[in-house]
C-alpha cells in the first residue's frame, strides 16, 4: 500500500515525458499526493536532471526526443552513484521486447499508460518504500 500525503513531503519524483498534457495530468496527481515534482521533457534533459537533484523515484517515458528511454534508464541504473533511484518506465508501448529491454536495462518496474492511476500511485508509493527501505539497510 501506499505512503500517506504527510510521508510523501519530502519525496521527489522526477518524470521525463514528451507528451506535455500527460506530463501535467501525471504532475498534478503526484503534487497532491504530497510529492515534490521535477519535470524533464526529452531524454537528455533528463538525464541531466537525475544526476543533479537525485530524486526519490523517476517516471521515465520510453519514446523521447533526443534520448530513449531505455538509453537514459541504463545510464543511470549502471552508475553506482544512481542505480539505487527507482526507475518506473511508464509507456504507452506494450510491446514484449519493450518490457524485456527494460528489465534488461534494470528498470524497477514496467507500466502501460492505460493502467488506472490509483494502481500506478500505489505503485509508486510501493517503489519509494523499498527504495528508502534499501537504503536504510545499507547504511
Amino acid at each position: 500500500m501506499s505512503a500517506d500525503k504527510t510521508t510523501n513531503t519530502n519525496k521527489r519524483i522526477l518524470i521525463i515525458e514528451d507528451n506535455e498534457s500527460f506530463m501535467k495530468m501525471m504532475r498534478m496527481r503526484l503534487k497532491s499526493a504530497g510529492y515534490k515534482v521535477i519535470c524533464a521533457n526529452d531524454g537528455l534533459s533528463g538525464l541531466n536532471l537525475a544526476r543533479q537533484k537525485k530524486p526519490d523515484l523517476i517516471i521515465l517515458d520510453l519514446m523521447l526526443p533526443g534520448m530513449h528511454g531505455h538509453q537514459v534508464c541504463r545510464m543511470l541504473k549502471f552508475d553506482k552513484q544512481y542505480a539505487h533511484i527507482p526507475v518506473l518506465i511508464f509507456t504507452s508501448r506494450d510491446m514484449e521486447k519493450d518490457a524485456e529491454l527494460a528489465k534488461s536495462c534494470r528498470a524497477d518496474a514496467y507500466v502501460i499508460k492505460t493502467i488506472n492511476s490509483a494502481i500506478v500511485m500505489e505503485i509508486i508509493g510501493d517503489l519509494i518504500k523499498r527504495a528508502s527501505t534499501l537504503q536504510t539497510n545499507n547504511r
